[in-house]
């Protein structure tokens, strides 16, 4: 596996530092640390950007020496660029399966300061990306984690699902499986409502019904494979009517998940506004860490073999 973190000396980046060299990852995983120099902070100052450069260095060198002392494998760089579109293009060119991008916070001016980055990765990146947050000294220090699966069934997400099981995690870590499935997409709320009256009360009830059948089998699909691999396995079904980032966030918070993983359907462009809403708000506005898993990053024998898992 081949994890990239994108870092800069903000303490988002600092959590991506702290996190990525301690967490239990497959045999044979090797790490690369980017800081991307960015040139908007240096066009009227062209004279200071070999400062800058050396700064960049400095930082990624010191975070390098960080996975070296626990024994990982790591190399570090620190390009020119704009971060935004930087960090995608590197991880395509070194085939990164993972990027790990540290969040600046959760009030509204961090999250604007977050999306000219972070959310252009989500986006963009040719990979899962891993939002990270800082976690407290408590939670640092409990050994098994609390992770959060969101599911609705789709290719997506059953592919996120199989991502938790196929990795290594502490003794005793815990998996909440979280299913939620709507019954219309959010962007057609306004104009399902204005057909609602127009339907009968039967065929509503009957879609209902499928929805919430829906959401049965993928908790059912879901919680078969991570048993599989040795989980501990609880579940949420939410209500057809919830709004599945709401329903996702919710039982995080309450839950107190170190990490949500959901699937992202990998469209751009209206495509994505439709469908990559979910996992994008999700990961933006946890207040854990948020995986986001690109059906891309699975290569056709790892698929063969997880549907094995799941057959099993």
């Amino acid at each position: 596996m081949k994890i990239l973190l994108a870092i800069d000396d903000s303490r988002g980046a600092q959590a991506v530092i702290t996190e990525a060299p301690t967490r239990m990852w497959p045999d044979n995983t090797s790490f690369c640390i980017l800081n991307v120099v960015d040139l908007r902070h240096w066009d009227e100052m062209p004279e200071l950007i070999e400062d800058a450069r050396r700064a960049g260095e400095k930082l990624v060198r010191q975070a390098c020496e960080r996975f070296r002392i626990v024994g990982r494998e790591v190399k570090g760089d620190a390009p020119l660029g704009f971060p935004d579109k930087a960090i995608s293009k590197y991880a395509r060119e070194w085939g990164a399966d993972l990027i790990m991008i540290g969040s600046r916070g959760l009030n509204t001016v961090t999250r604007f300061l977050l999306g000219s980055v972070a959310q252009a990765v989500l986006r963009d990146a040719p990979c899962s990306v891993e939002v990270v947050r800082p976690r407290t000294a408590e939670q640092q220090t409990s050994h098994p984690m609390r992770i959060l699966v969101a599911t609705d069934g789709s290719t997506c997400s059953s592919l996120a699902v199989r991502t938790v099981a196929k990795r290594p995690w502490p003794k005793d870590t815990q998996v909440l499986v979280v299913t939620a499935v709507q019954l219309v997409a959010p962007d057609a709320l306004h104009f399902s409502a204005s057909l609602a009256p127009e339907y009968p009360t039967a065929l509503l009830a009957e879609i209902w019904k499928e929805a919430e059948a829906r959401a049965g089998e993928a908790v059912i699909d879901a919680r078969k494979i991570l048993e599989h691999a040795g989980l501990k396995v609880s579940t949420y079904q939410s209500t057809p009517a919830c709004e599945p980032r709401v329903a996702i966030l919710d039982e995080a918070s309450k839950w107190e998940a170190d990490l949500i993983v959901v699937g992202s359907h990998g469209r751009h462009g209206v495509d994505h506004l439709l469908m990559g809403s979910v996992s994008e708000a999700v990961a933006l506005h946890a207040n854990c860490s948020v995986e986001v898993v690109r059906a891309a990053t699975a290569s056709v024998e790892q698929e063969h073999e997880l549907i094995a898992m799941a057959s099993a």
